[in-house]
């Protein structure tokens, strides 16, 4: 038994901190959860924004949340209802049209034909060879990458995970390898010859991602986007009713039922290290809070900068975080609206207003969303998904009135010409309003009120470094084995007792519980007796 008031102390109660106080908890360690705000959740949290208007503050959707914790954590069972889209996106286009994604094959085929014949006929050679690929991400989501220098289990663990990708026909290695290394465009491009119908797809190859779907490695976060499931439906997209905080709730309440004692309103300031341990923690109101591990649920740029002093990491360790790429590019907003959004090129109230609303027509146009951004700090024409829970769950708005949330593309983590976002999150709501105004003329007289949340307002608020709502970027040099840095992948920190189970940690980001889940088991590991033993030797 540990001397120590609690065996484990997880900094950060956001979703991923939770499902590992869950599993933890469930294994018999005694465990205390530290949030800095009033509310656990992290950025997976449903507030009230204007008197009557409710929403999920930055996260937003549904999808890659693990069936398996769902059932383990029996969410279900406390309430979490989560319903599907009736299809996954409504792309408008500039020419009047528009495209939607979604709502079984020959929905979508038939939705192809408007531009591309060929499109709609490649379209489920195009569904099984995704699906075949993320199959291999699901089937690696839930085990802990292996660790460059643990020797034989890393070897072992290698081969393991190796079986299935070797089990591939040649066809869908290379399948794999373009996923894992090419740019979206020129995976996409290999498909199909619509440029509205490589948007749908290449859209998600920018979310959470500050790069052009030019960039190589950016079909891999395309891919990332599609694992995920809603009610065993593969690849589909939902809505939490009550928002993101229905789930981070449901999963506190899991918690608390197993004894984790969770604290708000308790801001860690440093992580206490002796001997080159990590032993404790030290919150901004002066308090020593000591454990025998320490978990972190925070990024690493946080973790690593922010909350260990420098003297106590290793100089090249320090570098390789110096290193370690954040900033998704991305700005968030919620509207409260007096009526819905009325579409040029589809007026009247549909499916397509329960769906996700893209504006970004064309790869051309989320190209030079990026290439605006890196000159001048935000696009001109920026790129914008837009959903509309309200049109599915009445607890978010009054009677009649409804609230949107606005997800942004490429804004720069910093401005350049030492301009701040404290003076240019006004100017960059205005652009992203009119954005959609010129598809749906009637947006921006609907808006009552809004929440802003640039960058810098993500970083401020939720512990985002740079406003980065993966944690770090999702490029090949920072997944798997080397999420955060080689030889720390398996969810072990650098310091002894040090472990990492967020976002910034496999499979990466994304509301998915994976991080959390994964770095329990190899708490609870390092814990059992075999393992010490064999340490200890």
């Amino acid at each position: 038994m540990s001397s120590k008031p609690y065996d484990v102390v997880i900094i950060g109660g956001g979703h991923n901190g939770l499902v590992c106080a869950f599993y933890l908890a469930r294994g018999g360690m005694k465990v205390r959860v530290l949030e800095r705000r009033h509310i656990v959740g992290g950025a997976a949290v449903t507030e009230e924004f204007h008197p009557g208007f409710r929403n999920s503050v930055a996260s937003y959707t549904v999808s890659l949340l693990n069936p398996k914790i769902i059932a383990d954590m029996k969410l279900a069972e406390r309430g979490l209802r989560i319903v599907e889209r009736p299809i996954s996106n409504f792309l408008p286009q500039e020419d009047g049209r528009y495209l939607k994604l979604g709502g079984g094959l020959d929905r979508t085929q038939t939705e192809f034909r408007k531009f591309s014949t060929h499109d709609a006929d490649v379209l489920p050679a195009y569904y099984e060879t995704l699906e075949a690929v993320a199959d291999v991400l699901r089937d690696l989501a839930l085990k802990s990458p292996p660790n460059l220098g643990d020797g034989l289990p890393m070897l072992v663990a290698a081969a393991k995970q190796g079986r299935k990708f070797a089990g591939l026909g040649l066809e869908r290695q290379r399948d794999v390898l373009d996923l894992f290394a090419k740019s979206a465009r020129s995976f996409l491009d290999s498909w199909f010859e619509s440029e509205a119908v490589k948007a749908a797809f290449g859209f998600d190859s920018v979310v959470g991602n500050y790069a052009s779907p030019d960039t190589p490695g950016s079909a891999y976060v395309l891919l990332h986007h599609v694992f995920g499931e809603v009610n065993g439906k593969k690849g589909a997209w939902g809505h939490a009713i009550g928002g993101m905080g229905a789930i981070t709730q449901a999963m506190r309440e899991a918690c608390e039922e197993l004894g984790v004692e969770i604290s708000v309103d308790a801001p860690v300031a440093q992580v206490l290290v002796e001997n080159g341990r990590a032993t404790g923690v030290r919150l901004e109101s002066g308090e020593d809070i000591f454990a025998d591990a320490i978990v972190s649920n925070v990024g690493p740029k946080l973790l690593y900068e922010r909350l260990i002093a420098a003297d106590d990491l290793d100089p090249e360790f320090r570098r390789r975080i110096r290193g370690f790429r954040v900033g998704s590019g991305t700005f968030r907003m919620n509207v409260a609206l007096s009526e819905l959004p009325r579409f040029t090129c589809l007026p009247e109230p549909g499916e397509h207003l329960k769906s996700g609303i893209i504006i970004a027509p064309t790869l051309d146009y989320m190209d030079r969303a990026y290439t605006d951004a890196k000159q001048f700090g935000m696009s001109k024409k920026p790129i914008v998904e837009m959903l509309i829970p309200s049109t599915v769950d009445d607890s978010l708005a009054p009677p009649g009135k409804h609230v949107a949330s606005l997800f942004c593309q490429q804004f720069a983590p910093e401005l350049p010409n030492g301009r701040s976002w404290d003076d240019e999150r006004e100017t960059a709501a205005d652009l992203i309003i009119e954005t959609v105004s010129a598809y749906a003329p009637n947006f921006k007289s609907s808006v009552i009120a809004r929440q802003i949340l640039s960058p810098l307002d993500l970083e401020r608020k939720f512990g985002l470094i740079g406003g980065d709502i993966m944690h770090g970027a999702m490029t090949l040099d920072q997944l798997w084995s080397a999420r955060p840095v080689l030889g720390h992948g398996a969810y072990r920190g650098p310091l002894k007792g040090l472990y990492m189970c967020g976002a910034g940690a496999h499979p990466g980001g994304g509301v998915t519980g994976a991080p959390g889940h994964n770095a329990a088991r190899e708490i609870l590991a390092d814990r059992s007796f075999f393992r010490r033993l064999f340490s200890a030797a």
